[in-house]
């Protein structure tokens, strides 16, 4: 009978499943204890590592003990200021130091007159300066918004012989010459063009083959070969195959008498000229000063004879406009190369690239450089002008009417 006792059975289950239900409640009640004491130190971890990254980037902000979301301006006049952090541009524009052939370190040069004279050249200083350099630029890239967006311009600063032949040592000392670095100088020029102009870099080029004979001794301009390099440097940039010159025939007029001669009484180095036949035709079409036109089958003036004039041997001297027709293979499109008598030497080796060559002299040319350009279709001008001539204001005035 007891052991049919319902109630009493009855009681058991009830009693033996509260036991059970506890034990699971003690369980789980734990289970969250456990949790949030996890989640509670992971919270407490990330404040601490967000504590951690405040300090530092404080201490780095105020290192000047200026805080940079304030315009130090309005310092104490209550105002807080918060501006825009400045994206730092890249700087990409490198410039290769000439290692310059210094047999005799101990050997220093003289003056005669503005030149310097060592190992029988001269030299001249150059003195352009953080305006120049704006103002240069500045009118590159108003002469790009003047030709308009269909027409690609290009700028090639040429460094004068001073960069690449006279040695560091001997420039800025006691015994030297004052000089200003003409890298910082084209520089500060690139830098400002604006986005729609690409400029050419041959200092490097010229860097590279500064011990060769790509300057004269005894005149301001750029020889055969240093024209080459200079030239060379515009189809690296745009990836193009240059003209090789062992393809060419070399010619050389001896005894060349530079510029620098009519102003020093120091007997300096006799130059040569040196210059390239290429290996097919072109038509030159000269326009003089006198508005003559005649044609050649050449870029250089062949009956060039020695003495002061040989370097009219390139484009046969100083003419405002020669358009040049090449029958090169590899030659398509037309160009316009806007400079003056420094760029002459550099001018012909262009004809292996381009069909049409519009060698435009702007010291001597009085047209409407982009009337000129878009009657006869041109999509490419390179400005090809040494810096001693881009810091010069009536160098620049001769510029500027091209695009007024």
């Amino acid at each position: 009978m007891a052991y049919n006792n319902r109630r009493g059975y009855n009681s058991y289950n009830r009693s033996y499943g509260s036991r059970s239900y506890g034990r699971r409640g003690r369980s789980n009640k734990k289970i969250i204890n456990r949790i949030i004491i996890i989640a509670a130190g992971l919270i407490a971890f990330g404040l601490i590592i967000a504590l951690i990254t405040l300090l530092v980037n404080c201490v780095c902000a105020n290192s000047n003990g200026v805080d940079p979301t304030i315009n130090t301006a309005t310092v104490g006049t209550g105002k807080k200021v918060v501006v825009k952090a400045k994206k730092e541009a890249t700087d990409t524009i490198q410039f290769k130091e000439p290692n310059i052939k210094d047999d005799d370190p101990d050997s220093t040069g003289t003056f005669d007159g503005d030149y310097y004279i060592w190992n029988t050249k001269a030299f001249t200083g150059f003195h352009g300066n953080k305006q120049n350099a704006k103002d240069y630029a500045g009118f590159i890239n108003d002469a790009k918004e003047k030709l308009g967006l269909a027409t690609n311009v290009y700028s090639s600063l040429i460094p004068t012989h001073i960069e690449m032949g006279l040695p560091n040592r001997l420039k800025n000392t006691d015994g030297g010459i004052t000089t200003t670095s003409q890298a910082d100088y084209t520089k500060a020029v690139y830098k400002r063009f604006s986005k729609k102009v690409k400029y050419i870099n041959c200092y490097n080029e010229l860097s590279d083959h500064c011990n060769d004979y790509i300057y004269f001794d005894s005149d301001t301009n750029p020889t055969g070969l240093g024209g080459y390099y200079i030239y060379k440097s515009f189809c690296d940039v745009m990836k193009k195959s240059p003209i090789s010159l062992n393809d060419c025939q070399e010619s050389k007029i001896e005894e060349f008498y530079g510029s620098y001669n009519n102003f020093t009484d120091t007997e300096l180095a006799v130059d040569a000229v040196q210059y390239w036949d290429f290996p097919y035709n072109v038509n030159n079409t000269i326009t003089t000063e006198d508005d003559d036109t005649n044609s050649y089958d050449s870029c250089y003036n062949k009956e060039a004879e020695s003495g002061a004039w040989s370097y009219n041997v390139f484009l046969y001297g100083r003419n405002p406009l020669e358009v040049i027709k090449s029958e090169s293979d590899k030659a398509s499109g037309k160009i316009a190369i806007v400079h003056n008598n420094t760029g002459n030497s550099t001018v012909p080796y262009f004809t292996y690239n381009y069909q049409e060559v519009y060698s435009i002299d702007y010291n001597t040319y009085s047209g409407d450089l982009k009337e000129f350009c878009s009657k006869n279709d041109i999509k490419d001008v390179l400005f090809l002008v040494d810096t001693e001539s881009s810091s010069d204001s009536d160098q620049m005035a001769n510029l500027k009417k091209l695009i007024s």
